[in-house]
Formats: structure tokens, sequence, C-alpha cells
């Protein structure tokens, strides 16, 4: 045996790109542990790309240099096959900023191996237990609504239900970053790992959802900065409402409405539900005092009128 086993990431991914909002993305399962540090790599407005199998790791630095200076996927990826002595071992798949999908499946995969490009996707695995883990993918891609983050999990779950590594399940990753190339290349919207687990495909997909209400969060957030306060109402009620479980979202939108608008009872209606029944409730009033005190609530009294207001 010419390679050591911690390289061995047989496993079934999909890169993509929205054609509407121009984002980029990876995810992946594998039953290894800590999937998500070999096989994607991403750069904003640049390129999306998995490698797996027998991954080569120097395919990902390697892909998107060649990427960023306007490489198409199909040359990317014929490239760095023909660059690697190893390539009939490799797996590969590759989305640019234009939507072109390319892959390659070395002859050498242990089956079943395959892949699938479709629009602005490339779906691929091997090592799966069944040859109906690519179709299942491409279709539930292709049938799925919402972000882009939100259907490349249909295809994660659809390739689990076809039983997907005939070894199991161990760790999952999903990665999106923006279309836009002056985004820096550490800022990402999406940025999940599930590195050890039983069922990392169900988790991958709640911390997704976690990762979404933040992102919406954010969003209202820069909508309440420009002024357009009903907007930013409207799309946190949104995130508190996909997101119940963490009380970070409501405590920092509270914050905001008291210190920025002054609206004391908007921000205590928000906080008086979340911290109900919380066992640390008396810890997130005094966290309250402690940011007025260090000057990151600014407006003077915000946070007495707050508790008071709680009640």
């Amino acid at each position: 045996m010419r390679f050591h086993y911690t390289q061995l990431f047989s496993t079934y991914s999909i890169v993509a790109r929205d054609p509407e909002t121009g984002w980029l993305g990876v995810a992946v399962q594998t039953h290894q542990m800590s999937v998500g540090r070999v096989v994607p790599w991403l750069l904003p407005g640049v390129g999306a790309l998995a490698t797996q199998s027998l991954s080569n790791v120097s395919f990902g630095p390697m892909g998107l240099t060649m990427l960023k200076e306007g490489v198409p996927a199909s040359y990317v990826v014929a490239a760095l096959a023909a660059s690697d002595e190893g390539a009939n071992r490799r797996q590969l798949g590759v989305v640019d900023a234009q939507g072109r999908a390319a892959a390659w499946t070395g002859d050498g995969c242990i089956p079943y191996a395959s892949h699938h490009t479709g629009e602005g996707y490339s779906v691929q695995a091997n090592m799966m237990t069944r040859d109906t883990v690519i179709p299942a993918m491409v279709a539930a891609y292709e049938n799925a609504s919402g972000n882009l983050a939100e259907r490349m999990m249909a295809a994660l779950m659809a390739a689990q239900e076809e039983d997907g590594d005939i070894r199991g399940m161990q760790s999952a990753a999903l990665k999106v970053v923006s279309g836009d190339k002056n985004d820096p290349s550490w800022m990402t919207l999406y940025d999940v790992r599930v590195d050890e687990h039983a069922d990392p495909v169900k988790e991958l997909t709640r911390l997704v959802r976690l990762a979404g209400a933040q992102l919406l969060d954010r969003k209202a957030s820069r909508a309440f900065d420009a002024g357009q306060r009903e907007e930013a109402l409207a799309g946190w009620a949104l995130a508190r409402a996909q997101a119940p479980e963490l009380e970070e979202i409501p405590f920092w939108q509270a914050v905001t409405l008291a210190d920025n608008d002054g609206d004391i009872e908007a921000a205590a209606t928000i906080l008086r539900s979340v911290l109900a029944n919380d066992p640390r409730r008396e810890h997130w009033i005094d966290l309250l005092r402690r940011l007025e005190g260090c000057g990151l609530i600014e407006r003077k009294g915000t946070a007495d009128a707050l508790i008071t207001a709680l009640g």
C-alpha cells in the first residue's frame, strides 16, 4: 500500500454556483474525521473545488490559483489531472465564477465511483454502497428550493438516503462564499463543519439552519444601519424564528434597538420571551450593565432602562 489511510477521503460531495446571487459552495460527507479540512476549497467570486478519493490536497490551492487567473473549470480539471501521476486514484469537482462545471473521476477510484456535471454544479462520489447515489444527488439538487446552502444540503441528504459511503458516516462540511471577487479570501457566508458524529449529515443540516439565521440577522442589521427600520425588524423576526435556540440573536437585536434607536420597549419585548425561562437570566442582565460600563452600549442609562422594562 503506497498511501497512508488518512489520505483516503472517499466521499460524496457537490460543488455549485448560484446563478442569481453568484454564491459559490461546496458540501461534503465522508467516513473519516474532519473532511472539512481537506476536501472543500473556495474563493469569493473565483470558484469552488472539491478534491477527494485519495485526496491530492495540492489540487486546492493550485486549482484556485488557476481559477483566479480566469482559467475555465474544464481546463483546471484537465491541468490538475495531467499534473498528477496518481490521477487515476483522484476525484475532483470544480465550478468557476461563470458557473461552468467540470469533474474528474480516475479509473482507479474505488467503486461505485462516478460524477455528473450540470448547469452550474457538479456532484461526485466514490466508494459508494450503490450506484444510485449520483442520480439521487442530481435529482435532489435540481428540484430543491431555498438558497445555495439549503439546496446543497438536499443533495447530501439524498446521497445518504441511498446509503452513501459503504463504510458509513463520520464527518461533513459545508462552505459558501460570495460571488464578489473583491471580498477578502477569508470571508464566508456559511462555514460549518461536523468533524465527528454518528449522523453528520443530520447535524450539518441543523448547523446550516443556525448559520442561515445568523445570515438573516446580519442582513437585517445592515438594513437597520441604513435607516430601513421596518425591513430590519422583519428580518430580525425571521432570524429569531429560524433559530429560536440562539439567545445571542435576540440579545444583540435588543441591545441595538435600545442603544441606537432608544426604543426600550421594543427591545424589552424581544428579550422578555428569550429570558423568561433562561437559567442564566441574571447573567444576561449583568452583561447589559457590563456593556454600558465598558462603552459598548453608548447611550447613558440604557442598560438600567432596559432591565427595568424587562420587569
